[in-house]
C-alpha cells in the first residue's frame, strides 16, 4: 500500500511501534515521523583492520559471526547479546542491550555463526577488547558480496537522529525507511516557479535526501529546501490569523469626553512618558475601530506597561465592556489586583469592582468572584489559568490583557477570547525580543515598544560577585545587604531551587544548555538557614517565598513586604515578574549563571523602582573564560534588555530562541533559524503575502494548505522561550 503524510502510524508500522513513537515524540502520523530530522550525520569512516580500529571514532568494517551468547542481566532488568566477530586476524564483540531474553534470542538467531555482513558503529573499548555497543549491520550471503557492499556505502552519511531509551537512532532509521519506501505522492508547499527560482528540490526529493543521503553533498540542497517549506508554512499560518482576526468585526469602544479614561488621567500625580502617550494613542484608536485590536506591547521592566494596559481597560469599560487581565502566576495575579486597585483610588476602584479569579482561592470566595464577573458587576477580572475555565463565563468580555506572553500559548490565549464576541486582545512583554524572533513568533500581532522610564527612577548599579576568583565576597555580599536593611531598605535574595537538598527546582526554572547536570549549590531553605546565623542578618525579619507554598501564604507574604513589614526575602523566581515594591534597593542573584539572560534583566527589574538607587549583585561560582560566566557579564554590562536580547541570541545560539516544546505541540520549529535564517524569513513573508492576497483560502495552493494543516500547531506561533 502506499502512504500518505496523514497516514496514522498505527497503519504504517503497527499499533506496538506507533505507541512508543508517540509517548517518545508525539508522532501520531506518517508526517510526524518524516518531520524528525536527523540532527547530524555521522561518517562510516574508512574500512578499518579490527587490530586497527581507533578507540572514540565511527568505521565500518566487514566480519563473520565467531560466536553469539544472550544472558539475562545481573544487576538490571533487561537481558544482553554479546557477539564475537572477526575479519581474518583480529575479533572484536558486538554488545546489543534488549528489555527481556527473548529480544536477546531473536536476535542471536539472527546473527548466527558464521554470517558475514557488514558492522558500523563506535568503537568502545571493555575488557581489553574493542567493541560496538549496538552497531548497525548488514548480513550477506557471500564474502564477496559484503566487501562489494562496504565499498559502496563507504561515503554514505548514517543520520543520526535525536533519540530516547525507547527508540534509539538507529531503530527510527529503519522505521523512516519503511514508511519511504512506501510513501506516495507528496504535496509540494512551494510553487513550480519559486522552486525553480532558488533551485529547489521538490517535498519528495527532499525528505529522501535529508533521511537517504547517498552522499555528503545531498544533505545541503535538502536542508535548503526545507527550511524554505518551513518559512512559508509559518508565516502563511501566521498572515492567515492576522488576516482572520482583522475580518472580524468587534464593537468600537471609545474614550468619551468626562469618562473613566479622562478621570483617571486628571488624577494621576505623574505626567504619561512619550513613549507610554504614544502607545496610549495607539491602543485608543485600536479600541475605536470595528474590528478587534491584536496588539503585542513590549516594555522594559518597570517601563509602564500596566499602566497602559489599565487606560485600554478604562476606555473599554465606559461602555459597560469587561476586560480580564490573564497572568502566568497567582503571586503575580494579586500583585495586579492590588497595583490596579491602588491607582484607580476608592472611588473608581468602587465603581469597576476589580475581582481576582484563581484556581487556588477557596470555593465560597470563587463563587462570589464567579458571580461578580458573571454578573457584570466586576469590570475588570484579573486571574491565572482559572479565568479559561468552562465555569468562567463574563457578561461583556470587551478586552483581554495577556501579560507575559512566552507563559501562554496561543491557544489559551484564543481559549480567552472565545468568551467574548470578537474581544479586543493586548499582549504584554516585558522580554524585549528581537525583531527576527518578533516576526517569527508573533507575526499575527500589531507591535507597541515601550522604550522610555518613568521619571523618578533613581537606576540600577548591576556587579558580578565570581566568587571562583574571590571566595572571600561571600561575605561582603550579606554584609553589603545588611548596610541596606540598617538604612531602612528591603532586599531580595533569589535561588535558583526550593531545597537542594531535594532537589526541588521550579519547573520554570531550567538552566541554560551550558550548565545542564551541575545542580544549583544554594536553594531558598539552604540560604535561610545560613543567613539565620548570619549577626547581622539572623536578627532582621525574613521571609521565604516560593512555588510550593499555599496560595494565601505566598500572598500573606507578599503584601507584608510591600507594607515594609519584611526585610530580607529570600525566594525563587515566584517573583520574576510583577512585584512592586518601591522600597526594595538590592537584588542578590545566586548562582547566577544558571539563569538566562531575559531572566537576570527581569530580577534586576526588582529593585530601584523608587527614589532609592538599586543595587544588583549577581553571584556565581563560574570559571572566568566560561559562557555561562559570559552571560552574567553581559547583564552586569548593560541595563538596556533590547541590546541584552541581541546579546542572549548570539549567546545562546539562534536555535534555541523557539525554547522548549510546550504541552500539545504537534511540531515545533526543526530546522529554521530565527538570526541566521532572518532575511529567509523575511523573504517567505513576502511570498506569503503575495499569495495570501490573490488566494485567501489557499484553492490554488493544495500543497501549502496541506502542509499548513499537518505541519503548523497554534502552539508553534507561540514558542518563544521562557528565558
Amino acid at each position: 500500500m502506499s502512504f500518505e503524510l496523514d497516514t496514522p502510524l498505527t497503519t504504517a508500522l503497527g499499533a506496538s511501534t506507533a505507541k512508543t513513537l508517540e509517548k517518545a515524540f508525539r508522532m501520531t502520523g506518517v508526517g510526524d515521523l518524516l518531520g524528525h530530522y536527523p540532527r547530524r550525520y555521522a561518517d562510516r569512516g574508512e574500512l578499518t583492520p579490527i587490530l586497527e580500529l581507533p578507540v572514540g571514532e565511527t568505521v565500518t568494517i566487514v566480519g563473520e559471526v565467531i560466536s553469539a551468547t544472550a544472558r539475562e542481566m545481573r544487576n538490571r532488568r533487561g537481558a544482553m547479546l554479546e557477539v564475537i566477530i572477526g575479519d581474518g586476524v583480529g575479533q572484536m564483540s558486538l554488545t546489543f542491550f534488549a528489555k527481556n531474553i527473548g529480544q536477546a534470542e531473536w536476535r542471536r538467531k539472527e546473527l548466527s555463526v558464521g554470517r558475514r555482513g557488514i558492522f558500523s558503529g563506535k568503537v568502545g573499548m571493555f575488557k581489553d577488547r574493542v567493541q560496538f555497543a549496538h552497531p548497525d549491520y548488514q548480513l550477506f550471503e557471500d564474502t564477496e558480496s559484503a566487501y562489494r557492499q562496504a565499498d559502496a556505502l563507504q561515503d554514505v552519511p548514517i543520520p543520526i537522529y535525536p533519540a530516547t531509551s525507547a527508540m534509539q537512532s538507529w531503530q527510527i532509521a529503519k522505521l523512516v525507511g519503511v514508511v519511504l519506501d512506501q510513501l506516495g505522492e507528496v504535496p509540494d508547499p512551494l510553487s513550480d516557479d519559486v522552486r525553480a527560482r532558488e533551485g529547489l528540490l521538490t517535498a519528495r526529493q527532499a525528505l529522501e535526501a535529508i533521511h537517504r543521503p547517498r552522499r555528503k553533498a545531498d544533505i545541503d540542497p535538502a536542508v535548503r529546501t526545507l527550511r524554505m517549506h518551513e518559512a512559508l508554512v509559518l508565516q502563511t499560518a501566521l498572515l492567515q490569523q492576522r488576516i482572520q482576526v482583522r475580518a472580524l468585526t468587534a464593537t468600537p469602544r471609545i474614550a468619551q469626553p468626562g469618562g473613566l479614561l479622562e478621570r483617571f488621567d486628571a488624577r494621576l500625580e505623574f505626567t504619561l512618558t512619550p513613549d507610554q502617550q504614544r502607545v496610549g494613542a495607539e491602543i485608543a484608536a485600536d479600541l475605536s475601530a470595528d474590528r478587534p485590536m491584536n496588539r503585542l506591547i513590549q516594555g522594559e521592566v518597570g517601563s509602564g506597561k500596566t499602566l497602559v494596559a489599565l487606560r485600554a481597560m478604562l476606555q473599554t469599560a465606559e461602555s459597560g465592556g469587561q476586560a480580564a487581565l490573564i497572568a502566568p502566576t497567582e503571586v503575580l495575579a494579586a500583585q495586579h489586583l492590588r497595583s490596579i486597585t491602588k491607582m484607580l483610588g476608592p472611588d473608581m476602584a468602587s465603581e469597576l469592582i476589580p475581582t481576582m479569579l484563581t484556581g487556588q482561592m477557596s470555593a465560597p470566595e470563587r463563587r462570589k468572584a464567579a458571580l461578580r464577573v458573571a454578573s457584570g458587576q466586576s469590570l475588570i477580572v484579573i486571574g491565572t489559568h482559572a479565568l479559561l475555565s468552562e465555569k468562567t463565563t463574563f457578561a461583556d468580555l470587551a478586552l483581554v490583557v495577556v501579560d507575559e506572553q512566552h507563559r501562554f500559548g496561543v491557544e489559551q490565549r484564543e481559549m480567552l477570547r472565545a468568551k467574548g464576541t470578537a474581544p479586543h486582545a493586548i499582549v504584554l512583554t516585558a522580554t524585549p525580543i528581537p525583531r527576527t524572533v518578533a516576526m517569527t513568533v508573533f507575526g499575527d500581532l500589531d507591535t507597541s515598544v515601550i522604550r522610555s522610564m518613568p521619571a523618578g527612577r533613581a537606576g540600577i548599579a548591576t556587579h558580578v560577585a565570581p566568587l571562583a576568583e574571590h571566595p572571600e565576597w561571600f561575605q561582603r555580599v550579606w554584609a553589603r545587604a545588611a548596610e541596606e536593611i540598617a538604612d531602612g531598605r528591603q532586599v531580595f535574595a533569589v535561588c535558583a531551587a526550593i531545597d537542594t537538598a531535594k532537589e526541588s527546582v521550579e519547573a520554570d526554572d531550567q538552566p541554560p544548555a551550558d550548565v545542564e547536570g551541575k545542580g544549583p549549590r544554594w536553594g531558598v531553605v539552604q540560604l535561610d538557614e545560613l543567613l539565620a546565623t548570619h549577626p547581622v542578618l539572623g536578627t532582621v525579619r525574613r521571609a521565604v517565598l516560593h512555588g510550593k507554598m499555599p496560595a494565601e501564604e505566598k500572598d500573606a507574604v507578599m503584601r507584608a513586604v510591600a507594607r515594609g513589614e519584611i526585610d530580607l526575602l529570600i525566594a525563587t523566581t515566584v517573583i520574576e515578574v510583577g512585584v512592586d515594591v518601591p522600597n526594595a534597593s538590592t537584588m542578590i542573584i545566586m548562582d547566577a549563571d544558571r539563569f538566562g539572560v531575559s531572566q537576570l534583566h527581569q530580577l534586576r527589574g526588582r529593585v530601584g523602582r523608587g527614589a532609592h538607587p538599586g543595587l544588583c549583585l549577581l553571584v556565581t561560582e563560574a570559571e572566568g573564560a566560561s559562557l555561562a560566566r559570559e552571560r552574567v557579564e553581559a547583564v552586569a554590562a548593560t541595563l538596556d534588555g533590547f541590546e541584552l536580547a541581541e546579546v542572549d541570541l548570539e549567546l545562546r545560539g539562534e536555535g534555541d530562541v523557539l525554547g522548549a516544546a510546550q504541552a500539545g505541540v504537534k511540531s515545533s520549529l526543526r530546522l529554521l533559524r530565527v538570526v541566521k535564517d532572518a532575511g529567509l524569513i523575511a523573504y517567505a513573508r513576502d511570498i506569503a503575502a503575495d499569495i495570501l492576497e490573490d488566494d485567501p483560502m489557499l484553492v490554488a495552493h493544495p500543497g501549502l494548505r496541506v502542509a499548513i494543516a499537518g505541519r503548523v500547531s497554534e502552539s508553534d506561533r507561540a514558542a518563544l522561550s521562557k528565558n
